[in-house]
């Protein structure tokens, strides 16, 4: 746990706990480690609905864990579930309900169990699917989500030894069905496990693999991190401007890096696009084309390349409170006055918006924004009728006729630009 801090002097961390052996191993050793200090663990269970018997099971785990003093949660995915695609949606919820509650609770940490065999079968995916340094370097030891430290501890420890820590410690577990379901892909990697191990592909030189490829790709995301540093400049709207010239002269690999990750900032979005669709990218605007992609329009503009919003995929609407803030469309942080009457929505500017917001403040258009960037901005309306327009840089007057700027609204992307997002861990000796 050391190589994965700094954490309190007394630490406070979440540990998610489906009720496998292996998730239950984590908290008790995440409780030990945690009551030596001073400290303590929350254990997070999500029930996802998806089987008869998964809210007596997750009630079972919370049983089993009050037995070794483990305060514990369950947390219920509700409302309908999707037809396909149903482990992806499945892992998606589930990683938002934790982070809601860590957040609820304040607790930084939050603990996973993912360990070697899954880092190897991440490996093996990733390979079947034609992926790069990044994908073959797998999951991270640590990985900021938000507001969260998402750390795995086990990723260097096989499965076998967290049954064993189990079963030393008198704990019983729930076995997963969909774990032998062939419909899974993991599932039809562990069934011919041992015929890829007698070819040399065993669960520690997968994971050794990982490793290697997570440092290449740590050197990576600091070259690219370098060149953003001086070829890049963001704009509080959320958008930004691109020196393509810097991208000519920089190798490939890096230049794609740096494509990518500016996609990100400005498209919200949790991934760069694939390696395929960033070189095409590159190769287009290089020729003069503009285009979109991840969410975000790509186009020449006086000499730079400009990165904005794609203003028609900008679909949330989200309630605001008076007093209250809200995450917008994954990029901003809206507050709304204590003053301000309820029943407020959060919602994209639009052109129409914004013909309100010049008519109100002629001055708003010395900010000289491009049409993609006024159109993808934040409002706050009152059903069809806007409000406010909370413009980051617009000064203390951009709201309605005659009303005073309090509302507020800061760019805050889920990547920021510049900041490596893939992280190694020393083990003293080397980097793993």
């Amino acid at each position: 746990m050391a190589r994965l801090g700094p954490f309190e002097s007394a630490p406070w961390l979440a540990v998610g706990v489906s009720g496998g052996a292996d998730s239950l191993a984590l908290a008790l050793l995440a409780g030990d480690w945690a009551r030596e200090r001073g400290g303590r663990i929350l254990a997070l269970t999500v029930d996802h609905g998806l089987r008869a018997g998964s809210a007596q099971e997750a009630a079972g785990v919370g049983s089993w864990l009050a037995a070794h003093g483990i305060a514990h949660r369950i947390l219920r995915w509700e409302g309908e579930k999707p037809l396909s695609r149903i482990q992806e949606a499945a892992r998606a919820a589930r990683h938002r309900l934790l982070a809601e509650a860590c957040a609820a609770e304040g607790i930084l940490h939050l603990a996973l169990a993912h360990h070697r065999d899954d880092q190897a079968e991440t490996v093996l995916l990733r390979l079947a699917r034609g992926s790069g340094i990044d994908g073959l370097a797998a999951m991270a030891p640590v990985r900021a989500e938000g507001a969260v430290r998402l750390i795995r501890p086990l990723l260097e420890v096989p499965h076998d030894r967290l049954v064993a820590t189990c079963r030393a410690r008198g704990q019983e577990w729930v076995e997963d069905p969909s774990n032998r379901n062939p419909a899974f892909a993991r599932a039809r990697l562990r069934a011919v496990g041992s015929v890829l191990a007698a070819e040399g592909l065993d669960a520690g030189r997968l994971a050794r693999t990982a490793r290697r490829a997570a440092r290449a790709r740590a050197a990576l995301e600091e070259a690219a991190a370098a060149l953003l540093a001086v070829a890049a400049e963001v704009r509080p709207e959320g958008w930004l401007l691109l020196d393509p010239r810097a991208l000519e002269r920089a190798p490939d690999e890096v230049a794609l890096r740096a494509l990518g990750t500016c996609l990100r900032t400005v498209g919200g979005t949790a991934y760069p696009p694939r390696d395929e669709a960033l070189e095409r990218l590159l190769s287009d605007v290089a020729e003069g084309a503009g285009r979109t992609l991840a969410g975000c329009r790509v186009l020449r503009h006086r000499g730079k390349l400009l990165v904005a919003r794609e203003p028609e995929l900008v679909a949330d609407r989200i309630d605001i409170m008076p007093g209250g803030g809200v995450l917008w469309d994954r990029r901003f942080t809206v507050r709304l006055a204590p003053e301000r009457v309820a029943g407020l929505t959060v919602a994209r500017l639009g052109e129409d918006g914004w013909r309100c917001v010049v008519g109100w403040r002629p001055e708003a258009r010395r900010l000289a924004l491009h049409e993609a960037v006024r159109a993808s901005l934040p409002g706050l309306w009152d059903g069809e009728r806007l409000v406010a327009a909370p413009l980051p840089g617009a000064g203390p007057y951009a709201g309605g006729p005659g009303e005073p700027f309090a509302d507020a609204a800061a760019f805050t992307p889920r990547v920021p630009l510049g900041v490596p997002a893939f992280t190694v861990v020393s083990e003293g000796r080397g980097i793993i």
